[in-house]
């Protein structure tokens, strides 16, 4: 061998700084990744809760209408959730067709147990209580996520 040939290869230094520059680059994209599913499960979130609301509030449109029978002392809205999937009867109907308000009940994408059912990760608020304090009842009026935390605003998730 001469001595002109050169060796070739990268050196000990730019090994070191490349992975400093790679290992840089993945701290600053981890968090953006976390932002971005937080982000996700907030928009599905809010479309869940758009969907089962917009079913409510079509359930109480149908029963002051009188396209559901009507029982007095009842607040005209539906007793579960799943009265909104199964349906009731239309008394107008002369073959007794069913009006449907929802096809499936959306889950709470921040429910954690997996063995819940779709209906039993919401929080429910019956008519006669309070928007502060939502409490079960014979019917549901309204419904809200029980998860903890807030979101990328500052607005804690139950209040949305």
């Amino acid at each position: 061998m001469s001595r002109n040939t050169r060796a070739h290869g990268f050196t000990l230094i730019e090994l070191l700084v490349t992975l400093v520059i790679v290992a840089l680059l993945a701290s600053v994209a981890l968090p953006l990744s976390e932002l971005a599913v937080q982000r996700s499960r907030e928009t599905d979130l809010r479309h869940a809760q758009r969907d089962i609301r917009s079913a409510i509030d079509a359930y109480k449109k149908a029963w002051d209408e009188g396209r559901i029978a009507t029982v007095v002392g009842k607040t005209g809205y539906p007793a579960s959730l799943a009265v909104l999937v199964d349906g009731v009867e239309d008394p107008a109907s002369p073959n007794s067709a069913k009006i449907y308000f929802l096809r499936r009940i959306p889950r709470d994408p921040f429910a954690t147990d997996p063995n819940l059912a779709p209906a039993e990760t919401w929080g429910k608020r019956s008519y006669a209580s309070s928007a502060s304090e939502p409490q079960e009842g014979e019917d549901v009026y309204d419904i809200y996520t029980r998860a903890p935390g807030n979101d990328l605003r500052g607005i804690p998730y139950r209040e949305w």
